[in-house]
């Protein structure tokens, strides 16, 4: 590895904590440890922010030999005074925060440095201000004036983690916090570059950020004596899992406790060789920063069969109930619901019910009775179908209505409701195929929430996305590793080809009624939901008609103190705001590609307020730049 410095500009404030960062900058992956993505920033506001016009952008992948688009389409930057730090392939970069200029950068020999993002530690007597990354099991250290190896971190500025993290570390003071990226039985890898399969303990971990020493590990699936242990079933609970897929995660800083979003147990679809509820998956885990012991944990799903995994950081505000201040959690996931917490006790503000839920059939299989309903806010997401909610020729056009109406029929789609389970078929084509909403991606995926604490609203997109499918028999058992039953291959959606007036194909477009994907405020103090829009358009279709939102992307939205929400997210490759009090839309512009990154506010060294984001596309290379916006 080798790294050169491209400029002596100053990084003075790189060694100030982070409580103390200027308002101008945007030091975290989410801002702050809360994950509110709030900025303070109110230069752009709903007067002016249609005045918004391209400032410059920075390619992120220059040339052919620059890693592929998985590696770098995700990414969220941080800046700190003036100066904008971000992973880009098998690089690391700082830039000019005014014009893009290079600073210093890092050149990895092997491997890409993350695909989320990098983090800051803000240094102390005797060592120097670092920016932190992973890169597969590796966690390197920079200096963060120079770009350099940081040789007091680990061995020579890296050190290996026992488990890989492909997300952005979070530095609470100087201990340092990744989740685990591994896969168990039965579960393919979709991501190679960033993780690798199963067969290690799926743990939470903490480091010195001083030296990179491990201080403490959180046993995601509980050891014997450990609490939630008797939730697996015999032997169970020596697995791997359960991940903790969040692109960061979420402290309190006043309290020094951290949160950690866990994902579903592996496989994803079949648990009959884990019977019980499976703490900790699925469910937010609060820890002490400090040693890492559990002080309160709340599952948002039991035995998980539907890959609902939290892959969002929850969102901390301060909320009034009742005349009360209460200080809150509000967590989304993939299921579609929002479960605001107190943040101290783990409990529900607005109550949650356990209500019966549909029983499966899959042999050998064990189904948890009840799941777990908050009473507010109402599901974000759809949770269910039926035939009346198929498109018709007034939704969409007349063919693609016809050619839905025609699927549902072929494959004899049946769904009982949320957490509809996979239904079991033996072998050959099933006569009646499962449809379950939200499938595999979603609801709410890693994209997560945003809050403007002074407002009290939370802003969070969903897509409305079935899976689809049936259980059967593995033909792969007894093989080592396999499992008796899986789902049939793939992600089967509900959706047919859609041509515009003129003949020429606008794509694959869902069957059910738009909109297909909304951006949402839900007022935490109320648990009411205080607007909804679609989020995105479908251009090929007649005028009207187009409003439709547009799933097929990810990632989040964030917030201003200039009351704005900006957030790209949709495959119509747009970059938009909206009113936050609203949620009228103000602002949009049309990138070259989608725009599949949280964005970011921050004040150049030039007295502006800038929006950026990361636009990808182009299939396996090309078009990866970030792009930024101030006004004229």
């Amino acid at each position: 590895m080798l790294s050169r410095c491209r400029s002596i500009l100053s990084l003075a404030v790189l060694a100030v904590p982070l409580a103390a960062q200027p308002a101008g900058d945007w030091p975290t992956y989410n801002r702050d440890l809360a994950s509110t993505r709030f900025s303070p920033l109110a230069q752009i506001t709903p007067a002016n922010v249609a005045r918004l016009a391209q400032a410059w952008s920075y390619r992120l992948r220059p040339d052919a030999d620059s890693p592929p688009a998985a590696a770098v389409n995700q990414i969220t930057r941080i800046v700190l005074d003036g100066v904008r730090v971000l992973p880009a392939g098998n690089r690391v970069v700082a830039l000019e925060a005014d014009s893009g200029k290079e600073v210093w950068r890092y050149d990895l020999k092997t491997g890409v440095a993350s695909s989320r993002g990098v983090a800051y530690w803000p240094g102390d007597r005797n060592n120097p201000a670092r920016i932190l990354f992973t890169t597969g099991h590796k966690m390197v250290a920079l200096n963060a004036r120079t770009g350099k190896l940081d040789p007091g971190f680990g061995t020579e500025g890296e050190m290996t983690m026992d488990v890989p993290f492909a997300g952005v570390p979070a530095v609470y003071k100087d201990v340092i916090v990744v989740g685990m990226n591994v896969f168990g039985p039965g579960e393919p890898n979709p991501h190679p570059q960033d993780e690798v399969p199963g067969g290690l303990p799926g743990d939470s971990r903490a480091y010195d950020a001083r030296t990179g020493k491990k201080i403490w590990d959180f046993h995601a699936v509980p050891h014997p004596g450990e609490t939630g242990h008797e939730q697996w079933d015999g032997d169970s609970w020596k697995r791997a899992g359960n991940n903790m897929w969040s692109y960061s995660t979420t402290v309190d800083e006043q309290r020094g406790i951290v949160y950690l979003p866990m994902g579903g147990p592996a496989a994803n679809y079949y648990g009959g060789d884990r019977k019980g509820n499976n703490l900790f998956a699925n469910s937010v885990v609060a820890v002490d920063a400090a040693t890492g012991k559990l002080k309160w944990y709340f599952q948002t799903v039991h035995h998980e069969l539907w890959d609902y995994d939290l892959p969002p950081d929850p969102v901390l505000l301060d909320i009034v109930k009742d005349g009360k201040k209460i200080p809150a959690l509000a967590q989304t996931g993939k299921s579609g619901y929002m479960f605001i917490l107190d943040r101290v006790t783990g409990k529900p503000v607005f109550g949650v019910e356990e209500r019966p839920v549909p029983q499966g059939n899959v042999p050998g299989e064990w189904y948890s009775p009840t799941q777990p309903f908050p009473l507010k806010p109402p599901p974000l997401a759809r949770v269910s179908i039926s035939k009346a909610d198929i498109v018709t020729a007034d939704d969409t056009t007349a063919d693609h209505a016809k050619a839905c109406q025609e699927l549902w029929v072929k494959n004899g789609f049946e769904d009982s409701g949320p957490f509809t389970p996979w239904t079991y078929q033996g072998e050959g084509t099933p006569a009646h195929v499962t449809i379950s909403f939200p499938g595999p991606t979603g609801g709410t995926n890693w994209g997560g929430a945003a809050a403007d604490t002074k407002l009290g609203y939370v802003f969070v997109n969903s897509q409305d996305a079935p899976g689809t499918g049936w259980m059967r028999k593995n033909p792969k058992y007894p093989q080592p590793g396999e499992l008796p039953y899986d789902k049939a291959p793939g992600f089967f959606s509900f959706s047919a080809p859609a041509k515009d007036a003129n003949g020429n194909m606008i794509g694959n477009l869902p069957c059910f009624k738009p909109p297909w994907e909304r951006l949402f405020a839900v007022n935490a103090n109320t648990g009411e939901i205080a607007w909804q829009v679609p989020l995105g358009v479908t251009e090929g279709l007649p005028p009207g008609k187009q409003n439709t939102g547009r799933s097929g992307a990810f990632a989040g939205p964030i917030a201003t103190a200039g009351g704005l929400v900006f957030i790209g997210a949709t495959n119509d490759n747009r970059f938009r705001a909206f009113d936050s009090k609203t949620g009228k839309e103000l602002w949009a512009a049309k990138l070259d590609y989608t725009a599949t990154a949280v964005p970011i506010t921050y004040r150049g060294k030039n007295g502006k307020q800038y929006v950026a984001v990361v636009a990808a596309g182009g299939g396996r290379g090309n078009g990866q730049a970030v792009v930024v916006f101030a006004l004229p």
